[in-house]
């Protein structure tokens, strides 16, 4: 049995962007995480931030278009991906993404945002 699963918990760097393709919409987002930890010799806190891009479909990328924001922080679930790609340059592109599978919006940055839209929902892809 394999098994190819990816677990984030983070904020979006900036708004999703939603487009359809294939006949379904799709929502790409990225995700941030950070490490800390404190340096050896040092003894300062050091940290690092990672962006993950994400892609949601279907369902999933109605929720996120409804009620997702910059700076909001998500947990997702979901699985890795490859996408390879020429662009009109001729251009060969490549990108490991992560596709979600299920999502839970813990909270949001912005300021007057009503409880019940960024309350701990769950969604998951039908």
């Amino acid at each position: 049995m394999n098994l190819n699963r990816a677990t984030l918990m983070g904020n979006l760097t900036h708004d999703p962007e939603v487009k359809t393709a294939a006949g379904k919409k799709v929502a790409s987002f990225s995700i941030a995480t950070n490490a800390v930890w404190r340096d050896a010799k040092s003894k300062a806190l050091k940290e690092s931030v990672e962006f993950h891009p994400v892609v949601a479909w279907g369902h999933l990328a109605d929720v996120v278009e409804k009620y997702v924001r910059k700076g909001d922080r998500l947990y997702v679930e979901g699985r890795l991906t490859n996408r390879k790609w020429e662009d009109r340059l001729k251009q060969k592109h490549e990108r490991t993404e992560v596709v979600v599978n299920q999502l839970i919006m813990l909270g949001s940055a912005r300021k007057g945002a009503k409880p019940e839209a960024v309350a701990a929902e769950t969604a998951t892809a039908a």
